[in-house]
């Protein structure tokens, strides 16, 4: 399943990109969470089908994901907003305060009455560039905890046509693909801007522990004051500044963070 656009896949989302843990050149740059991303195909993929309540195991051992422009505004309200600290600048939402850890994940399910990030809800499927093409190609990572052979969620049906899953996956991948195009634009002028600033979260946890959260970059609220009022005027017209205000207003959601760390600490001693 092809769909055709002359834009890339968002490869300048710097966390969006992760080294997977398997060896081998082929392995190697492929997007967080996918392992063996392939393209639907009718002939290939007649027989499969993806698995029901299959969960959000996936993102165990994940800390922090990427989030795309639009979404901010939702995000704000239950995870801290920051920015890599690398030029692309990829807003990420902060889902732990330790490595390798989601204090969101409880078991197979999410915490309950919390906005769930685009990128995890778009798993298993992703769109692909065709090599020499400017197509985009709509993959499906073929994971077994989530793919199976001839379940009840079939990606086609018995004419080799998409069902209505694939063809609402497909939507959704277009819409995040354009969403994330916008947010590479975003994110190289605020790059580009100075406005970012290096932080370190220092968190008081139970027992009198602290802990140091560092490696992200967030607005410097005394320069965005300062910002001229050309590059003001021009982030206004783009419509930027309330996803800037949202990144603002989700520092608050650090103390979220630590209140879910320290119930998790309290189960771990008992």
């Amino acid at each position: 399943m092809a769909q055709k656009d002359n834009k890339k896949e968002d490869k300048k989302q710097g966390k969006d990109k992760a080294q997977s843990s398997n060896k081998g050149a082929e392995a190697a740059n492929l997007p967080l969470f996918y392992k063996k991303p392939a393209p639907l195909d009718a002939k290939a993929h007649a027989s499969l089908s993806l698995n029901k309540n299959f969960g959000f195991g996936f993102t165990e051992g994940v800390n922090a994901i990427p989030v795309n422009l639009i979404e901010m505004p939702q995000i704000c309200h239950f995870y801290p907003i920051a920015f890599s600290p690398d030029s692309n600048a990829t807003p990420v939402a902060i889902l732990g305060l330790r490595d390798n850890e989601n204090l969101f994940l409880k078991g197979k399910d999410w915490e309950p009455d919390s906005y769930i990030p685009a990128y995890i809800r778009r798993y298993p499927f992703i769109f692909s560039e065709l090599p020499e093409s400017d197509q985009l190609t709509l993959c499906v990572d073929m994971n077994d905890d989530v793919i199976s052979e001839k379940g009840e969620q079939p990606f086609f049906d018995k004419e080799g046509k998409p069902t209505e899953l694939s063809n609402n996956a497909l939507e959704f991948c277009k819409s995040y693909h354009a969403a994330a195009q916008q947010t590479v634009e975003f994110s190289k002028t605020l790059s580009d801007s100075g406005l970012l600033v290096e932080r370190e979260a220092q968190i008081n946890v139970a027992d009198g522990k602290r802990i140091n959260f560092s490696g992200f970059k967030i607005v410097d609220e005394k320069k965005l004051a300062e910002l001229d009022d050309k590059a003001f005027l021009e982030w206004h017209k783009k419509g930027w500044l309330p996803f800037i205000y949202a990144h603002l207003f989700s520092g608050a959601q650090w103390q979220r963070l630590t209140k879910l760390l320290n119930e998790r600490l309290e189960k771990e001693a008992a």
